[in-house]
C-alpha cells in the first residue's frame, strides 16, 4: 500500500497542535476565539431542536409499538434494509381467540353470539390501529428520523470543521506572540491570514446550515399537524366501532351492557343545575319497562304532575327503533321521568315528536 509520507506527518503535526491548543484552553492558558452572540444562540437552539426530535421520536415509537422486542426487530429490519414482516396487532389478535372461542362453546348460544359480535368489532379495532401506525409512521416517525439522520450529520460535521478551523486560528496566533524574528514574524502572519480566511469561511457555512433549523421547525410542525389528525381520526374509528358494538349488544337477549346503577338524577325543581356526562355510554337495557312488565304506549305517554326540564344534548344519537327519539348534538329538547321507566332511560320531546332517550347523551338543565 503505498502511503504519502509527508501528508501523514502533515496531519499528524495538525492533531497534535489542535490538542496541545485544546488543552491549553481547558487549563486557561491559552486564548480563545469566541463566537459571536447570534452563533451561539443558533448553535443552542440546534442542540435544543436535535435533543427535543430525539425524545419525541423515541416516545412516538413507544406509543405506537410498546413491545421493545417488536421495536428492536423493527430497528435492525430498517438497518438491514428489509422490509419489516407485517405483525398481527393485538386487537386483531384477540379477535381471533374470540372466534375461536365461539366456534368452540356454541356460536348459537348468547355467549356464542356475544363472542362473536365483539370479535368483528376488535377485529376492526386492530385494523383502524394498523392503518394509524402506517400513517404515523410515514408522516410523523420518517420525517424526524430524516432530520437526525441527514440534516443534523451534515451540521454536526460542519461544526466539526468549524471547531478544528477555530483550533487553527488561535494556534497561529499563538505562535504569532511567541515568535522574536522578524522572518519567523512574517511567516506567522501569513499562516494567520490564511486561518482566519478559512475560519471565517467555515463559520459561515456553519452558520447558514444553523439558520436552516427554522424550516426545520416548519416541516416538522406540519408532520405534527398529520400526525393529530391520523391519532383524532384512528380514536373516532375506536369510539364509532364501540358505540356500534354497545347498541348490537343492548338489542341481544340475556346480554348486559354497562351499569345496572340509576345513571340520572330526581327530575325535581330542586335538582343541581347541571348534570353531565363525559362520555356517551349507552343506556343498560334498551326497553323502557323492567322484564315481566307491560311497555308503555308513547302515543299515550303525558308529562308528569311533577313537571319537565330541559336538557341539551351532547352527542349524536340514532334511534335504533321507533321507540326512541334521534338527537343531534347541541340541540335542546324537553325531558322528563315516568314511574317505571329505567333510570338510563328518559323521554324526550322535540315539537311533536316524542321518544325515549339516553341519559348519558343529555346534559341536563335546571
Amino acid at each position: 500500500m503505498d502511503f504519502n509520507m509527508k501528508k501523514l506527518a502533515s496531519d499528524a503535526g495538525i492533531f497534535f497542535t489542535r490538542a496541545v491548543q485544546f488543552t491549553e484552553e481547558k487549563f486557561g492558558q491559552a486564548e480563545k476565539t469566541e463566537l459571536d452572540a447570534h452563533f451561539e444562540n443558533l448553535l443552542a437552539r440546534a442542540d435544543s431542536t436535535k435533543n427535543w426530535t430525539e425524545k419525541i421520536l423515541r416516545q412516538t415509537e413507544v406509543l405506537l409499538q410498546p413491545n421493545p422486542s417488536a421495536r428492536v426487530e423493527e430497528f435492525l429490519y430498517e438497518k438491514l434494509d428489509r422490509k419489516v414482516p407485517s405483525r398481527v396487532t393485538n386487537g386483531e389478535l384477540l379477535a381471533q381467540y374470540m372466534s375461536e372461542a365461539a366456534s368452540e362453546l356454541g356460536p348459537t348460544t348468547p355467549y356464542g353470539k356475544t363472542l362473536i359480535r365483539v370479535a368483528e368489532a376488535e377485529k376492526r379495532l386492530g385494523t383502524a390501529e394498523r392503518d394509524f401506525i402506517h400513517t404515523a409512521s410515514i408522516n410523523f416517525l420518517t420525517p424526524l428520523r430524516n432530520f437526525l439522520e441527514g440534516d443534523w450529520k451534515t451540521i454536526s460535521k460542519e461544526r466539526r470543521l468549524l471547531q478544528n478551523r477555530r483550533l487553527d486560528l488561535d494556534a497561529c496566533k499563538a505562535r504569532l506572540k511567541k515568535a522574536k524574528a522578524a522572518e519567523a514574524k512574517a511567516t506567522s502572519e501569513q499562516e494567520l491570514r490564511v486561518a482566519q480566511t478559512e475560519f471565517d469561511r467555515q463559520a459561515e457555512v456553519t452558520r447558514l446550515l444553523l439558520e436552516g433549523i427554522s424550516s426545520t421547525h416548519v416541516n416538522h410542525l406540519r408532520c405534527l399537524h398529520e400526525f393529530v389528525e391520523s391519532q383524532t381520526t384512528y380514536y373516532a374509528q375506536c369510539y364509532r366501532h364501540m358505540l356500534d358494538l354497545q347498541k348490537q349488544l343492548g338489542r341481544f337477549p340475556g346480554t348486559f351492557v354497562g351499569t345496572t346503577e340509576p345513571a340520572s338524577t330526581p327530575l325535581s325543581s330542586t335538582s343541581p343545575t347541571t348534570t353531565a356526562a363525559t362520555m356517551p355510554v349507552e343506556p343498560s337495557v334498551a326497553g323502557m319497562a323492567p322484564p315481566g312488565e307491560t311497555a308503555l304506549c308513547l302515543e299515550e305517554v303525558a308529562p308528569p304532575a311533577s313537571g319537565t326540564r330541559k336538557a341539551r344534548v351532547l352527542y349524536d344519537y340514532e334511534a335504533a327503533d321507533s321507540s326512541e327519539l334521534a338527537l343531534l348534538a347541541d340541540e335542546l329538547i324537553t325531558v322528563y321521568s315516568l314511574p317505571g321507566m329505567d333510570p338510563d332511560w328518559l323521554i324526550g320531546e322535540r315539537g311533536n315528536k316524542k321518544g325515549k332517550v339516553p341519559v348519558t347523551y343529555l346534559e341536563l338543565l335546571s
